[in-house]
């Protein structure tokens, strides 16, 4: 009897010391290698909307199909784009015909001016000459007081057609093909151009369309979201910490990941930053008094906080955005830390063919 019970003082005794010295793992590990399963794959969604109206002509891809940047994804109809281009044309032709007219208006002004400085060179000589007179007494004052108003009145002519050939000069600007109408019908025409490119949508780089509710016939509205569209280029993985888990994150941390959807598989990443707020913390100036956050447990729950990791290798064809993880971070300088981080996303890993 005293023998089981000396043996079963040893087994309690060896249980709380592993029970000690597996607590005072955790607690120092938690700093050194902490471990989190809240942690998702995440992307960027992107909302592709036509930039131009009309029905749908035809339909490219199919619901979670991958792209390639520049691959037509839906059609617009583009008849009535086709005709602005035509009218477009057209209007640029008729502008090139009114520059032509301009460019002859400048010749006439010029020549209208030419004239007016030759009257008001001969009225301003005529005038000369009979104002000599008129000091001498030959002539009548009467007679000088005429040919000072011719004198005027050609001042004026030529000033007049001097500023009717600025006005034609500036219509038709500094050089060919560069007046006002001409300007405008060429925007205009490269406007029409853009509307009816814009009857393909396009797929902006690589990725999956996903969510796809469009078919032939639909009407597309510029400006309004029609198909949902991942970028395979974008997704990253972030792991929910605790506070104090992240305090002794650096430049020199890394990562082991392995994911729920591909277990005892695990992947090295690299830390990308760390989230630099939380939404519990965000206020809003609404004129307001604060809102004093009340807890009554004596333990509160402890704050977590973002970390974003990436990966030089694209992520497993298998993943999508929300995909389940665990990550667990350690510094690259200390190989004891890598060793046990290494044991520990392993055994997680492993863990995951079971539930």
């Amino acid at each position: 009897m005293a023998n089981a019970d000396t043996t079963f003082r040893r087994w309690m005794k060896g249980l709380i010391i592993l029970f000690l010295l597996f607590m005072g793992y955790i607690i120092v590990a938690d700093r050194h290698i902490p471990l989190t399963t809240e942690s998702r794959v995440r992307g960027y969604v992107v909302q592709i909307a036509p930039e131009v109206s009309g029905n749908i002509t035809s339909v490219s891809i199919t619901n979670n199909q991958k792209v390639k940047k520049g691959e037509v994804l839906l059609t617009i109809d583009p008849s009535k784009y086709e005709l602005a281009v035509d009218r477009a044309k057209l209007a640029l032709q008729q502008s090139y015909e009114q520059e032509k007219s301009l460019l002859a208006q400048v010749e006439a002004a010029k020549a209208n001016v030419a004239t007016s400085q030759a009257n008001y060179d001969n009225a301003r000589n005529e005038y000369g000459r009979i104002n000599k007179l008129a000091q001498k007494k030959l002539v009548s004052a009467s007679m000088r007081d005429s040919a000072f108003a011719k004198d005027r009145s050609a001042l004026s002519t030529l000033h007049a057609a001097q500023q009717q050939l600025l006005a034609v000069k500036a219509k038709l600007g500094n050089n060919v093909s560069e007046s006002t109408p001409v300007m405008s019908a060429k925007n205009a025409l490269k406007q029409a151009e853009l509307d009816l490119a814009h009857t393909r949508i396009i797929a902006p780089s690589n990725g999956v369309i996903t969510n796809l509710q469009v078919d032939v016939g639909t009407m597309a509205t510029a400006n309004k979201p029609m198909l949902t569209f991942i970028p395979t280029s974008s997704m990253w993985v972030s792991a929910d910490y605790r506070e104090k888990s992240t305090a002794l994150i650096n430049k020199d941390s890394v990562a082991y990941v392995t994911y729920d959807a591909l277990p005892g598989q695990v992947f090295n990443f690299h830390i990308a930053n760390r989230d630099f707020g939380v939404a519990a913390a965000q206020e809003t100036p609404n004129g307001q008094l604060s809102a004093v956050e009340v807890n009554n447990r004596w333990v509160r729950d402890a704050q977590r906080v973002r970390v974003n990791l990436t990966s030089d290798t694209p992520l497993p064809h298998q993943l999508f955005i929300g995909s389940r993880a665990t990550v667990v971070i350690y510094s690259d300088n200390s190989l004891l830390w890598q060793t046990l981080a290494s044991i520990q996303i392993r055994l997680a890993s492993w863990l995951h063919y079971i539930y």
